[in-house]
């Protein structure tokens, strides 16, 4: 409608004047049937991110908004499609709006709102204190934190869950599942489990218990037993808090992940009825000794080398051979030489960042994947062209359709999945990001001797997130979270409500 590419010859296309008639004349049939009981607002791509073909923002959009002015009782501006104006933090900062934006104020004095995935307090004033925006637009900041603005307004600012920009929300909507959050595991919960963003019930006992595992998954379950009141041991078998958090943190664009470690840290450093002993890898033995009652295994998985996934029911030949590493080695230091190929069977982030890592180092990198595209899932988080985008920028060859079958010293042999036709890359390491495998020896080891166990009193030994069954971040938080809400809870108080009623054809 607005757009230069209104290709339309009548009184709605051509001019400026013309493709903003058919906004206007919206705006004054609401407004009439509003009968002046509500105000009228107006939200507008201000620029469409495509340069010429479309609204510009500092050229026809300027324009656009200097012309409508004053019509709108509100300006909610936004840039792009969803997918650019709502990146995710991988690939832009907070408030990467303003400079698209800026200028609105000084054209209208109707209030403006805007957004850009503001997450410090701090940004959000100063763009109210130099007149950028009258209101601030927090959808993903809100999702991680519901009570973002009464803990701003209370001065709680430490205990504000701040978004990470993952954009694990905005998959929901595409796969048309319940919202999931990787900050926030109550996000979808509220209704159907009665799960409160800020309250929990208290402890249903006065049991001791043992998480063992600091990772995103451990941290959570901690976290929440410890506000239920309940005496926790966090016990971490490194010298650092956070697990898989801390590796992949440091991967590129990812360093705003490190808030899911940070902001469980800095509630539990409050707790005193939570203990936390670091460099303190446990057996079964340490376990009964500490006398918990319950025991939360948290701990982890690792990356199989062996190529199983989804592509591959059995291990690829060659791949137990020291040219093949998997991304826990990549993430460690260990880069390979010479031309390496990525084989992505996990189609998320994991597979392509390591070929970035590998392509910023200085090596020859191609990634291979038996999908359509890099990083399938990725189009359900905005990020898919933007991924292609910078692999290709790099020098990263892209296979799209190959499986790999074989993994040799000096090359891969890949195979096309609809065709079966087979072709070679020269390659003198494979890094496979295929699946991973729970870290779950110890829950083994505790579960050979029960009785053991029950001497030494405790009740209930639980794998929670990776341990149990590894996935995302936003599955481990959510797993610990669910424990240390369901603790002590009566079955029947564990199942969730459902939109619909059940109907009785009897």
């Amino acid at each position: 409608m607005l757009s230069p590419r209104n290709r339309r010859t009548d009184e709605y296309g051509g001019s400026l004047e013309n493709r903003a008639r058919l906004l206007c004349e919206l705006i004054d049939i609401t407004r009439e049937a509003s009968k002046g009981e509500c105000a009228v607002t107006v939200r507008i791509i201000i620029d469409e991110l495509i340069g010429p073909k479309g609204l510009q923002a500092h050229e026809d959009g300027k324009e656009m908004i200097e012309y409508l002015a004053e019509v709108p009782d509100l300006w909610d501006i936004l840039i792009g499609t969803w997918e650019g104006d709502s990146p995710t933090s991988r690939f832009a900062p907070e408030n990467d709006h303003e400079p698209y934006i800026g200028f609105v104020k000084s054209v209208t004095t109707k209030p403006v709102v805007g957004v850009g995935r503001f997450t410090s307090p701090d940004t959000m004033a100063s763009l109210i204190r130099r007149g950028v925006l009258d209101m601030i637009g927090a959808a993903r900041p809100s999702i991680a934190d519901p009570f973002l603005p009464k803990k701003i307004e209370e001065g709680r600012i430490e205990d504000i869950r701040e978004c990470i920009g993952c954009n694990v929300c905005v998959s929901s909507h595409f796969l048309g599942v319940n919202i999931r959050c990787t900050q926030n595991p109550t996000a979808g919960e509220e209704w159907r489990r009665g799960w409160h963003p800020e309250d929990i019930a208290a402890k249903g006992s006065d049991d001791p218990v043992l998480v063992v595992g600091a990772g995103p998954a451990g941290l959570e379950a901690a976290c929440w037993l410890g506000r239920r009141g309940y005496p926790v041991t966090l016990a971490e078998a490194t010298t650092e808090l956070g697990g898989r958090i801390n590796r992949e943190a440091r991967l590129p664009g990812l360093a705003e992940w490190a808030r899911v470690r940070d902001w469980r840290t800095g509630q539990l450093d409050r707790m005193a009825n939570v203990e936390v002993y670091r460099e303190s890898r446990l057996t079964a033995g340490d376990v009964r000794e500490t006398g918990a009652r319950h025991v939360v295994l948290a701990t982890g998985s690792r990356w199989r080398g062996d190529g199983v996934g989804r592509a591959n029911n059995d291990a690829v030949p060659g791949s137990d051979a020291g040219h093949v590493l998997t991304p826990d080695d990549i993430m460690a230091g260990r880069l390979p030489e010479g031309p390496v190929v990525v084989f992505d069977d996990d189609h998320f982030y994991m597979g392509n960042l390591m070929a970035e890592v590998l392509a910023r180092a200085g090596r020859e990198t191609a990634i291979v994947t038996p999908e359509p595209e890099i990083g399938s899932y990725t189009r359900y988080t905005l990020e898919h062209r933007r991924i292609a985008r910078l692999l290709d920028e790099l020098g990263v060859a892209m296979v799209t359709h190959h499986n790999l079958v074989e993994a040799a010293a000096d090359r891969v042999t890949l195979r096309h999945a609809y065709t079966g036709r087979e072709r070679r890359l020269p390659a003198n390491a494979v890094v496979m990001v295929t699946a991973r495998l729970p870290d779950d020896e110890l829950y083994h080891e505790l579960m050979a001797d029960t009785e053991a166990n029950a001497r030494a009193g405790i009740a209930s030994v639980t794998r929670i997130g990776d341990c149990l069954a590894p996935g995302a971040i936003f599955h481990a938080t959510y797993a610990g979270h669910r424990y240390a809400r369901e603790l002590d809870t009566d079955q029947s108080d564990r199942l969730f409500r459902h939109e619909f009623p059940e109907v009785d054809t009897n």
